[in-house]
């Protein structure tokens, strides 16, 4: 017998300069385990970005074009990154 639990969710805050918002979130999106990037000032939230699995490249430009006009406004700011850990399947052996 296969189970499976949920997939856990973890949350984690970063806080950086304006300049590097934009590397930092192109690399957020490419370690491909990343559910949800908030940018934030100070306690505001400036802008959400919901990343699921079909997230392709053509769908990133205009997010990017976006966290990049943020990032000229913004001098210092945080990143609240949302991340998925997927179970592992564990073989559990049926008793007879």
């Amino acid at each position: 017998m296969i189970t499976q639990t949920e997939p856990k969710t973890t949350r984690e805050e970063v806080q950086l300069m304006g300049e590097h918002l934009v590397t930092t979130v192109k690399k957020l999106i490419h370690e491909g385990n990343v559910r949800r990037i908030i940018i934030k000032q100070e306690e505001h939230v400036v802008v959400e970005l919901p990343l699921t699995v079909g997230v392709v490249g053509v769908l990133l430009t205009p997010m990017l074009a976006a966290v990049g006009a943020i990032s000229a406004l913004i001098a210092n700011c945080s990143i609240e990154v949302e991340r998925v850990e997927h179970p592992v399947e564990v073989s559990v052996p049926e008793s007879k």
